[in-house]
């Protein structure tokens, strides 16, 4: 393991957990100022490792390091830039370090692949400023919706109008799709997210699925009043029929073996101490790695939003936000990830990720593959996010004899 490497990558990963759009906590959404900053750091660090680098229309970070010939096909590694609120350090940029720090290690020894490298960093997988995840990479799969640039950021910013402001042009984003003719496939290095691999005391694992998710917006609309005045059979109280929702989509996941269901934001109008709520909007989010079992799972949910609403007199509202089908990583990829870990005297383990990636959306456009790295206590999207380095020394090794493994075996990948 290389010691060096490895600190080198936490050294960096702390750099970039000090660029943040909020004192005092990691935050960094999509196309802020934190981001431009955060990416002119590791486009400077792609330079140094010998990298070509430039910016797609929506902000995406691409660095390519060449292949030792020409015409030649082009194997994709990263991971995404952006967090969400109060982020950990990891979650994302140590996807795109420990990609960047294997393709220097080929710069420093002069080496070429018989296949080019492209390292990239997504400008937005969280989705936090505009609610709908990994715009980035969908640029690039070219699955990205048009009618996302209507939608508004907390401060009524249409998201075409933030691009164009970030030196982007909206209206040119479909001609930044990658053409996947050329691809060996697309790689991501991401920490568990979950306590599996340190529950069984393993630095690294091999992701075999991702499971599919579904977000979705639901409101309770009722009545305010006054809640000294109104009798409480009289009430159509709006948060008190969320509340009962809240608790049925906790009961419906446990009662499903490999479902999470979570309703992580709860906002209420008027939103007064002395005013019956009389509207109660909160979030949904379903996971599950089979997606007939999470499209059903929604589908009864819904049900119970009904059946919730009518027995309280108030109305339902639901919209479904995104849906995003789980993905199977790619056989022939992942095996070589797992021989990988086995030739440098590590076990192997696989495990699914019920955490949603780039790596979902990159799968639309070619093979896919995943490296988990082992986190403390399973703890992601918070400031206790840890990582040893090193487990970082174990993933970047594993990522260096992963392609030096696909060298070999390029041409069985055709």
């Amino acid at each position: 393991m290389d010691e060096t490497a490895a600190r080198k990558i936490m050294v960096r990963c702390e750099i970039l957990a000090g660029i943040s759009e909020e004192a005092g906590c990691l935050t960094r959404p999509f196309l802020c100022d934190a981001m431009r900053r955060a990416t002119g750091e590791v486009a400077d660090w792609m330079r140094e490792a010998g990298m070509t680098v430039r910016q797609d229309n929506i902000g995406n970070l691409i660095g390519r390091y060449e292949a030792d010939r020409s015409p030649a096909r082009t194997l994709i590694l990263g991971s995404h830039l952006d967090t969400v609120r109060d982020a950990g350090k990891y979650d994302g940029p140590l996807g795109v370090l420990v990609a960047l720090a294997a393709v220097e290690h080929l710069h420093e020894r002069d080496e070429r692949l018989p296949f080019a490298v492209e390292v990239m960093a997504f400008a937005d997988e969280e989705g936090m400023r505009y609610h709908t995840a990994y715009l980035g990479s969908k640029v690039v799969a070219g699955t990205f919706d048009p009618a996302y640039l209507y939608l508004t950021d907390a401060a009524g910013i249409p998201m075409g109008e933030a691009i164009r402001a970030s030196g982007g042009d909206p209206d040119a984003l479909a001609s930044d799709k990658r053409a996947s003719n050329d691809l060996l496939g697309y790689c991501e290095v991401h920490i568990e997210q979950g306590p599996v691999l340190e529950a069984h005391n393993l630095p690294v694992g091999v992701v075999t699925a991702i499971a599919g998710q579904s977000r979705i917006e639901v409101r309770f609309m009722g009545q305010a009043g006054h809640a000294g005045t109104v009798p409480m059979s009289g009430r159509r109280d709006a948060l008190a029929a969320a509340a009962e929702f809240v608790l049925a989509v906790e009961a419906h996941a446990r009662a499903q073996a490999g479902m999470v269901a979570t309703v992580g934001q709860i906002g209420v109008q008027p939103g007064a101490s002395n005013v019956v709520p009389g509207l109660a909007t909160l979030s949904l989010d379903v996971r599950h790695s089979d997606d007939e079992v999470r499209e059903q799972a929604c589908r009864q949910l819904y049900e119970q939003a009904l059946r919730i609403s009518s027995a309280r007199g108030v109305t339902l509202g639901w919209q479904v936000l995104q849906e995003t089908p789980a993905a199977a990583c790619a056989p022939a990829l992942s095996n070589l990830l797992t021989r990988a870990i086995a030739s440098l005297g590590y076990p192997t383990y696989h495990l699914p990720s019920g955490a949603g990636h780039d790596a979902v959306t990159m799968a639309d456009l070619t093979s896919m593959a995943m490296l988990f790295v082992r986190c403390r206590g399973g703890v992601s999207h918070n400031p206790a996010e840890s990582v040893t380095q090193a487990d970082v020394g174990v993933a970047l090794a594993v990522l260096r004899q992963f392609l030096t493994m696909l060298a070999g075996a390029e041409h069985s990948l055709a």
